[in-house]
């Protein structure tokens, strides 16, 4: 609460006068990342292909302002999830709204159909987000040296190996 407060440049009994406690705090900022889910994969449905859905969805937040926080924020919010089961509630709903919204982009996706693979579109989706949760906590131990620039860099190459390693026809194995 006391990192929330200084964010918002108020006293931490402020933001007690419009939550009943830090649960409430939580389930506001859930909610509000929802719509904002709602809103990154509608600009990634309109992409022309697999790919640049998948760019618009790894780099929707890196370049933001406070991306750095939101990152730190996130790894905190899963760690509050494994003691408090009312944030991990919290948690496995964004999560699934954002892995449901994926997974039907994926599996409407002409690419996956030719794909060399046998993964459904919910483990490409879960593949996906496993590699994009460990870039994020990469963030947070790497965040203060990486300009804005050089972070969405990063991103983009994570997201074209990974799209590389499933989609481009393979003639050997591939290794990442």
């Amino acid at each position: 609460m006391h990192d929330i407060s200084a964010e918002a440049g108020i006293s931490v009994g402020l933001i007690y006068r419009y939550f009943q406690n830090k649960d409430a705090v939580i389930s506001a900022m859930a909610d509000r990342h929802k719509r904002e889910i709602h809103d990154i994969l509608e600009r990634a449905r309109q992409a022309p292909s697999l790919l640049e859905s998948l760019e618009i969805l790894f780099t929707a937040h890196c370049c933001e302002k406070g991306a750095q926080v939101t990152s730190a924020f996130v790894v905190d919010l899963f760690a509050e999830a494994s003691r408090n089961s009312r944030v991990a509630e919290l948690v496995r709903d964004v999560c699934e709204t954002t892995m449901n919204g994926v997974t039907d982009l994926i599996a409407r996706a002409p690419e996956t159909k030719s794909a060399e693979h046998d993964l459904s579109p919910r483990q490409i989706a879960e593949l996906i987000f496993a590699v994009n949760d460990g870039m994020l906590m990469r963030e947070v131990l790497h965040s203060s040296a990486a300009s804005d620039e050089e972070r969405r860099e990063r991103q983009l190459k994570v997201v074209r190996s990974l799209w590389r390693l499933l989609f481009t026809p393979q003639s050997e194995p591939a290794y990442a």
